[in-house]
């Protein structure tokens, strides 16, 4: 049997398309932030590695993301995200994603589909062409998790949000020693260079700290908004099964 999304109770797979090194996440890993609008307090995000699943065949992972405001603040502007990715285990790639955002006033759900052996993109309103193994907002983060980083280098992945597809670049910029509410951490601070919202909507730059091992838990984010900027910063985490 399997759900709406694609999800089988058997455990037979199908042989991967492709096969990359992952010693960063894997099922159980939880991270949570407590996120911030200048000096304000403004609410709670989560990421997620839920757990292995069979997507149409393939060996996948589970990945949530979600963003709460606090109930203080939710009269003045009330936030409640969703995000769900379903990550080829082997690939690195999504097959499945699905996005239901309440922001203020503004709702939406999207979803896509992900035909990586064909490169297309299915979605509710549109099929489209795609690159070879494209990336959606959530699943980015996940492989950029798994590369080398080296400073000075430049990461690019095509990637679909929003129903709409670009060429995402990773600026490797420098190496830091920072201290969130889950300790302190020497990281890799990466800037990508976006052109949509992905699990973090800005309007400027967007730059995410990333521990320096094997890891690369994201244990800072911050963005420039209109007005002032917005963090997210580690304050829980439980590391996951590794391969």
């Amino acid at each position: 049997m399997k759900d709406s999304a694609g999800i089988l109770a058997d455990t037979n797979f199908l042989p991967p398309l492709r096969v990359l090194p992952n010693e960063s996440f894997g099922p159980g890993e939880y991270l949570e932030y407590e996120v911030g609008y200048g000096f304000i307090k403004a609410g709670i995000a989560t990421l997620e590695v839920r757990r292995e699943v069979n997507y149409k065949g393939f060996k996948s992972l589970e990945l949530v993301s979600t963003a709460k405001s606090y109930p203080g603040l939710a009269k003045l502007y009330y936030v409640e995200d969703y995000n769900y990715s379903v990550l080829d285990y082997h690939g690195l790639f999504p097959w499945r994603y699905q996005k239901d955002v309440h922001e203020g006033r503004y709702k939406a759900f999207r979803w896509a589909d992900f035909d990586q052996k064909n490169k297309k993109i299915f979605t509710a309103k549109d099929t489209m062409e795609a690159a070879d193994y494209v990336q959606d907002a959530l699943t980015a983060l996940y492989y950029t998790r798994t590369l080398p980083l080296k400073v000075g280098e430049t990461v690019s992945m095509e990637v679909f949000s929003d129903g709409k597809k670009y060429n995402l670049e990773v600026n490797v910029i420098k190496k830091e020693k920072v201290t969130v509410p889950a300790g302190t951490f020497r990281t890799v601070v990466v800037e990508p260079l976006l052109k949509t919202p992905g699990i973090f909507q800005q309007t400027g730059k967007l730059k995410v700290w990333l521990t320096d091992d094997r890891l690369r838990l994201p244990v800072l984010m911050k963005s420039r908004v209109l007005i002032g900027s917005i963090s997210a910063q580690l304050k829980v985490f439980k590391l996951g099964e590794r391969r």
